[in-house]
């Protein structure tokens, strides 16, 4: 295992946007080269953690402030935390920021994709129940997406694959020095 620093790396975006393919295989990968890293994802805390939550956006921000207050206990302890949430609301992505960069370092990815090609992306169907009133505050549809400003890094999903975005986040990570870079004689 080579050297790396706690760091949260935060996926933001709209449903379909590729933020739980990416994390998928940004841990993947790190993990395969010996790192610790924990992914927290939207959908698998709202199992757990958040199950009593709705979508409002007071629900929301709770959410948020949930899960930042575990990816700070991670990121304080040396591991690489992978976050892919929504987090539709500036406020509450700069709320995720300043409490995380007390204890270590965050990295926002604002992984871009238009709607309509995260539309085409739904398997589960959530849009058109969100275009048919049948879910109410759906990201995008009947609630907003609040564009982020201050991320470090930006994926446009719609003109690049999964594993160019995975390979940025990757590159990223090394070049500001949050893991080290794989040797020569290393195996990929």
């Amino acid at each position: 295992m080579g050297r790396q620093n706690g760091v949260t790396v935060w996926f933001t975006g709209l449903s379909g946007a590729g933020k739980t393919t990416i994390a998928l295989g940004v841990e993947k990968i790190l993990k395969k080269r010996g790192f610790y890293v924990e992914r927290l994802d939207g959908d698998i805390v709202r199992e757990t953690l958040t199950a009593d939550l709705g979508f409002t956006k007071e629900d929301r921000d709770t959410n948020i402030r949930r899960n930042v207050f575990v990816a700070g206990l991670l990121t304080r302890n040396d591991v690489i935390t992978l976050c892919s949430f929504i987090s539709p609301y500036r406020e509450t992505r700069a709320y995720a920021r300043k409490q995380i960069e007390r204890v270590g370092a965050f990295i926002e990815v604002f992984v871009n994709s238009p709607l309509s090609v995260c539309e085409k992306r739904d398997v589960k169907g959530l849009y058109q129940k969100a275009r048919r009133g049948e879910i109410r505050n759906f990201t995008g549809i009947s609630a907003p997406y609040e564009l982020p400003l201050d991320y470090e890094l930006e994926l446009k999903t719609d003109r690049e694959t999964a594993e160019e975005s995975i390979t940025r986040v990757i590159n990223y990570l090394e070049e500001k020095d949050y893991i080290s870079p794989l040797a020569d004689n290393d195996n990929k």
